[in-house]
């Protein structure tokens, strides 16, 4: 029964880490609006994350650009007659860009960008408590980055990833009401006992590398490979919430519940690699389209091992089986020179889902996602740029399971639905 309950917390400690609705598509206010294409595009200071190889197309000398954007989310399950709703608090991922031209064909830079980030919360006594209530995670990857133009058509840039992480989830050991045959119905809606999980990822370092090539002056072609980064948190702790004194004396009596918050654990994890290819289309001085094929690896997450370090409490090491599969982003975008000053974009792409139906787990329910963008970016003053983006993800509704024992076919089924809207602003300056 104890490892039964540690299965229940760390089987889902990083799955948000990981999920297609955390890897954040909002690291540039400009690209946002053309649905975050890039990897074809020479971006100034933003090829950084998109593809390295463009920051040597700098305009000036110095080129800065910096954002923030508000994420608005919302997931719905469904099982018959019962409903339960997310009232998730805003993301707020950011990003900043330095770049600089070192000499006509050599550019270098710095970046910091929070590729993974989200918050979830399901209501605190809902039917599937005892898979998730809430879900923090914070990601932070910091980018230096050196760029270099072999000859005129034909470009190479490569950063170095250093990524820190911070993930904290809380879920009942007991599902709501299971205390009601020992108490009676009074505790029909009360969750007997919680865990909050707290991790914090240890410095790791991956890299981004790619390629860049002119066909002719109207079509460039792109290619980068951002690595898999492979997490890991040495101490993990844990906190018990019961809701009562009695309900902790009676649990402690049975030694139902494992002494988690009395030690720590350690963990593995992979965050996967992506690689884009990207061909950008210039027919005239005013229009650009932009076309990019994302491969993203979740293949890498095949499983969770976590290991107890204080072996004297006896808690038995857990692993704790994902079987994710490699997907594929399609991303389509244009922009328009308006005027002088203002450029409009607009973009639209698909975001396949890693989670297969059968492994389905409410906390990040995943799925096929349609995403719409539209943007616009207003010059005030010369070489500094106001953008501005608004972006709204569709998910594809499905139905999904995932085993539990606490369900009375060995399944936690329902139909799942979900949406988001973002808002971004960003500034860019250049001299």
């Amino acid at each position: 029964m104890k490892k039964f309950f540690l299965v229940l917390l760390v089987n889902g400690l990083f799955l948000s880490v990981l999920a297609e609705g955390y890897q954040v598509n909002v690291l540039s206010t400009k690209q946002t609006g053309m649905g975050h294409v890039g990897s074809g595009m020479k971006l100034g200071a933003e090829s950084m994350h998109f593809n390295p190889a463009g920051l040597v197309y700098l305009r000036e000398h110095v080129d800065i650009s910096l954002g923030v954007a508000g994420i608005f989310s919302n997931a719905k399950y469904q099982q018959g007659e019962y409903t339960a709703k997310t009232d998730n608090p805003a993301g707020t991922p950011v990003y900043g860009y330095v770049g600089y031209r070192i000499y006509d064909n050599l550019a270098a830079g710095i970046s910091l960008t929070t590729p993974y980030g989200n918050s979830l919360e399901w209501p605190q006594a809902w039917k599937g408590a005892h898979l998730i209530q809430d879900i923090s995670l914070k990601s932070y990857v910091l980018q230096p980055t050196v760029s270099y133009r072999i000859f005129d058509k034909l470009s190479i840039g490569a950063g170095l990833e250093l990524a820190l992480g911070k993930v904290t989830l809380s879920r009942a050991l007991l599902p709501v009401g299971s205390l009601v045959p020992l108490l009676g119905p009074d505790y029909a809606d009360v969750v007997p006992v919680s865990a909050t999980l707290n991790g914090k990822a240890k410095l790791k370092v991956g890299y981004n590398i790619g390629v860049m090539y002119d066909v002719c002056d109207q079509v460039t072609l792109g290619l980068s490979y951002r690595s898999r980064i492979r997490m890991k948190v040495d101490e993990g702790t844990a906190e018990l919430d019961y809701a009562s004194e009695r309900i902790k004396a009676m649990l402690d009596a049975t030694g139902q519940v494992p002494p988690l918050d009395k030690g720590t654990f350690h963990a593995q994890l992979p965050l996967p690699s992506n690689t884009t290819f990207g061909v950008s289309y210039r027919p005239s001085k005013r229009w650009e389209l932009a076309l990019d094929l994302q491969f993203v690896g979740w293949q890498a997450y095949d499983s969770l091992n976590v290991v107890f370090n204080e072996k004297i409490l006896q808690i038995e090491d857990i692993k704790a089986e994902k079987n994710y599969k490699n997907t594929m982003i399609y991303r389509v975008g244009a922009q328009y020179l308006a005027t002088e000053r203002l450029d409009v974009r607009m973009g639209i792409y698909y975001d396949q889902s890693p989670i297969r139906k059968h492994n389905y787990n409410p906390e990040t329910p995943g799925m096929g996602k349609l995403g719409f963008s539209a943007g616009l970016s207003f010059e005030p003053y010369r070489n500094l740029q106001v953008d501005l983006a608004f972006l709204y993800i569709q998910g594809i509704s499905r139905d999904g399971t995932y085993p539990d024992k606490f369900s009375p076919d060995g399944q936690f089924s329902g139909h799942y639905k979900s949406n988001a809207s973002t808002v971004s602003i960003g500034l860019a300056y250049c001299f």
